[in-house]
């Protein structure tokens, strides 16, 4: 069986030094998943690691979902065949640069939940339901019944977040009530203040850091003398914010970190071994200020971080200086690193169908909302989208400022139809000089949601907008429309009725095919195109922000496409004056 002691892991009476590598089943394609795990063992781990996102897997209350992406025990059943040990770190929260941090947007709609990550009864009582659900998926996969799993996480980084370790306690003795028998583990920054904040007595404390690996380790000591030395994520890369830079860091620099790591006889998780793609609408957001949630910071689709195996499985000079470290712990020869799937030659597609998102929108959205002030997006009942509020201004004025108050995130700002501008969290919030010519003008803003904050005190970010004002004076009268985008979202419109006039200056979809010889990767660019959403056969690619970067292509799996005819759908928010994309060999990322 599996063994801690403060000298390290055993297993079956066998030392272990666990050599791990996150790769998160969410963000590949499943048929792409043994491939990956492949590639894992070529650079020299034993063990894979990976979170799980409980909004993934419950996207609405009491509705689960286990196939595809969400497949979770075929995940588990490919890492045992890969021969792989696995660590699982399961929800409520993650973290992960993911959408909430994993908790699903529906909580934010419940007025009975006071608090998230605590003791609240009503957050309580849902993340119980969940566990009744996921822990028997779990505990099936456990070492202590013929599976590959070692260790399971109680909670994710609770010390960068709070002090309720009753909270903890909660979810281990749900998880050890619902079969969980090996043992748990915490992971936290290694100061004072994270270990003290988020680890609990009888549980394995573990920590997470990009360098200073020894100073690290002694901090742990300190504080958990009889706890062997781990850390839970070694960041030998880090994720990219759309209008940032792209971050790299050098192999060399990240090798020689993890040389120190395993010099000092630690065990080890690298995060991330192979980063994958944020899919939809999944991608999360940070904050400058955690405390306060000022200046908002949407995380890009690719997750490749710099990993050493990249977005599309290519082992880059990172995975050879990483391999060149593992491999004098390994007891066996590595296998051969195998190459990915072939690149699709370069192409240019023209997208000559087009349909004004206004013109579609009695096909995508629900129904209409009316209230007083504007609804939430939660309020509406969905994750992501753009939801589309209209009200009144009474005239005749004079120019007076619009503002908007806690707009999430961009919006359309349309006055009798115009388009008057476009508005930005924590950037533009106000339209100067509107005025009221007539007896009233009729205001509109298309409000799209971007990634809800993954980290810190800004979790339970809320969508939409607060309040309106003209001058000092606030716009009541509101309806909704909601369109949540996802999967699926081109497959709703009615293509081929030739509603394309105007599509250069507003939102509006956009329709072409590409004809395909065998499936392969390639990657999606929009030169030209200014922000929105790109679905591949109806499978939403993930966000692309042309006009700000870093990123500037969106990686195209090979089993999303098919010998034959190929949809490419386009969602463009701020307007195209061509709309072409194009296919290419390589990613810019930044």
């Amino acid at each position: 069986m599996f063994h801690i002691a403060p000298e390290g892991f055993s297993l079956d009476s066998r030392p272990l030094r666990l050599l791990s590598g996150a790769l998160h089943y969410f963000r590949v394609l499943p048929e792409q998943w043994p491939h990956r795990l492949r590639m894992l063992r070529a650079m020299g781990l034993n063990t894979v690691e990976t979170y799980v996102p409980w909004n993934l897997h419950e996207p609405r209350p009491g509705v689960y979902d286990f196939t595809g992406l969400a497949d979770l025990d075929g995940f588990l059943h490919a890492t045992r065949e890969a021969g792989l040990h696995a660590i699982v770190r399961p929800s409520p929260y993650i973290c992960a640069e993911w959408e909430n941090g994993g908790l699903p947007w529906w909580l934010l709609a419940d007025r009975d939940v006071k608090a998230l990550r605590c003791q609240d009864p009503a957050y309580l009582a849902h993340v119980d339901r969940w566990f009744d659900r996921l822990i028997p998926v779990l505990a099936a996969h456990q070492i202590t019944r013929g599976g590959n799993v070692l260790m399971v996480q109680t909670e994710n980084e609770y010390g960068s977040y709070g002090t309720d370790t009753g909270y903890l306690e909660h979810l281990a003795t749900g998880m050890r009530a619902r079969g969980i028998d090996v043992p748990l583990f915490t992971s936290d920054g290694p100061d004072d203040f994270f270990l003290t904040g988020g680890t609990v007595p009888g549980q394995l404390a573990t920590v997470n850091f990009g360098s200073r690996a020894t100073e690290a380790f002694e901090s742990l000591k300190r504080l958990r003398p009889n706890d062997p030395a781990m850390c839970m994520e070694f960041w030998c890369g880090w994720f990219d914010h759309w209008g940032t830079d792209h971050v790299v860091r050098d192999p060399q620099d990240a090798a020689e970190t993890l040389a120190e790591i395993l010099r000092d006889g630690a065990s080890v998780n690298l995060y991330m071994a192979h980063g994958g793609t944020n899919f939809s609408t999944w991608a999360g957001a940070n904050t400058k200020d955690p405390a306060t949630g000022a200046r908002y910071l949407p995380t890009v689709t690719s997750y490749d971080y710099d990993a050493p195996i990249d977005e599309r499985g290519g082992a880059t000079e990172k995975f050879f200086a990483f391999r060149d470290v593992l491999k004098q712990y390994a007891n066996e020869p590595l296998p051969d690193p195998e190459p990915p799937a072939p690149l699709l030659p370069a192409s240019s597609v023209e997208l000559a169908e087009s349909l004004r998102f206004l013109d579609v929108l009695d096909e995508l959205a629900g129904e209409t909302v009316r209230a007083a002030e504007p609804p939430s997006f939660e309020e509406l009942g969905i994750g992501h989208g753009l939801v589309l509020y209209s009200s009144e201004i009474p005239g005749p004025r004079g120019p007076y400022p619009l503002s908007v108050h806690g707009l999430a995130d961009r919006a359309h700002v349309f006055v009798d139809e115009r388009l008057a501008g476009v508005l930005e969290r924590d950037d533009v919030e106000v339209l100067d000089d509107v005025e009221v010519a007539g007896a009233s003008a009729r205001v509109e803003l298309l409000v799209e949601s971007m990634g809800r904050v993954n980290y810190g005190m800004g979790i339970g970010d809320r969508k939409g907008v607060r309040r309106v004002l003209h001058t000092q004076q606030m716009l009541h009268g509101w309806s909704a429309r909601a369109v949540e985008l996802g999967h699926g979202t081109p497959d709703r419109l009615p293509w081929g009725q030739g509603r394309a006039e105007g599509t250069g200056t507003g939102p509006a979809f956009h329709r072409g095919f590409v004809q395909v010889e065998e499936p392969g990767d390639t990657y999606l660019a929009l030169p030209g195109w200014g922000k929105g959403y790109a679905w591949v056969n109806g499978f939403c690619l993930g966000r692309y922000w042309e006009a700000r970067g870093p990123q500037r292509t969106l990686y195209v799996p090979w089993p999303l496409l098919r010998a034959g005819r190929n949809e490419i759908a386009v969602l463009e928010l701020d307007g195209c004056d061509r709309p072409m994309v194009e296919l290419r060999g390589a990613p810019v990322l930044g």
